[in-house]
């Protein structure tokens, strides 16, 4: 087990030198495989490779999907500026039986009707086009030890843009190690490795990313419980960028959040808030994140979960 465990973190370690070996500022495709899914964890900064512990774990890290005991289905909804729309709908299922968890997911960017333009008629054409990217994922986590544990999600994605269409597939591999000091995880991924996408006869890259993160608890108390994360990201298509985010919760059931993102153009700070009621044997969770997109006004993520 133990040579496994090296294996896989070795492989980790070794993909995105040999991935990203050709990464060109500015160059991938599919660009909404990088917009987060977690009103949480846009709370915290997006620090949450190593904090994912619930079914948006499908997303940051698919190791996490191990921290799920019960069934929990999620809904994000998000309102860009624009009038552009992104959702995400998930559902994470422990297999009891026969180990692990297994989870569903489903992403969907609407950037709505955009008026056409030519070189002939820079006002307008009098006609409209649309623009709209899907995902559907399948995820699947398992813990190899009491302290160890890996994760896979494949992606399956699908652009339009008006009458052309662009259609491919992704993968994500994660792990996740428990030290078993003060809840201390240490995590890395690499997300959205697979073959380019053609559009119209033109081939693009996918957005690679590998991530590496920690988090602790700095407070770990009967009513108060306070968690620290730090992450740092090499994307394929831009700079190194590093995230840090904190979260304090109080009897597990209210949350305040914040978070900070460090070499990004747009969208470096944020805070939010969570709330746990627990009703018969379920538990619903709603969750709400603000980020500062700069120039681009700002954007306000809600999720809300259900575990049962």
């Amino acid at each position: 087990m133990r040579k496994m465990i090296l294996g896989v973190s070795l492989l980790l370690l070794l993909l995105p030198g040999m991935l990203l070996a050709q990464a060109k500022v500015g160059t991938a495709g599919a660009q909404f495989l990088e917009i987060g899914v977690s009103a949480r964890a846009i709370g915290m900064g997006e620090a949450f490779v190593a904090v994912s512990n619930d079914a948006t774990a499908m997303y940051y890290n698919p190791a996490g999907l191990t921290h799920l005991y019960d069934r929990e289905v999620v809904f994000t909804h998000v309102d860009y500026p624009a009038e552009i729309k992104y959702d995400f709908a998930g559902i994470a299922y422990p297999l009891y039986r026969f180990g692990g968890v297994l989870g569903l997911g489903f992403y969907s960017l609407d950037a709505g009707d955009m008026d056409e333009t030519t070189y002939e008629y820079f006002d307008g054409t009098g006609r409209t086009f649309g623009a709209r990217s899907y995902a559907a994922t399948l995820s699947y986590g398992r813990a190899l030890t009491d302290r160890f544990s890996v994760g896979l999600t494949l992606k399956f994605i699908d652009e339009l843009l008006e009458d052309e269409r662009a259609s491919g597939w992704a993968a994500d591999v994660g792990t996740n190690y428990d030290t078993g000091f003060r809840n201390f995880k240490i995590s890395m991924v690499i997300s959205n490795f697979g073959p380019d996408m053609t559009f119209i006869q033109e081939g693009y890259p996918l957005p690679i990313n590998f991530r590496f993160g920690g988090a602790i608890n700095v407070l770990d108390g009967e009513k108060h419980k306070g968690v620290f994360a730090v992450e740092a990201s090499h994307p394929s298509d831009n700079l190194e960028k590093y995230n840090a985010g904190f979260e304090y919760g109080y009897d597990e059931r209210y949350f305040i959040r914040v978070g900070e993102k460090f070499n990004y153009d747009e969208g470096t700070f944020s805070v939010g808030g969570g709330l746990r009621v627990p009703f018969n044997k379920m538990e619903l969770r709603l969750d709400y994140g603000y980020q500062d997109m700069g120039l681009l006004n700002e954007a306000h993520r809600f999720t809300l979960g259900m575990k049962f």
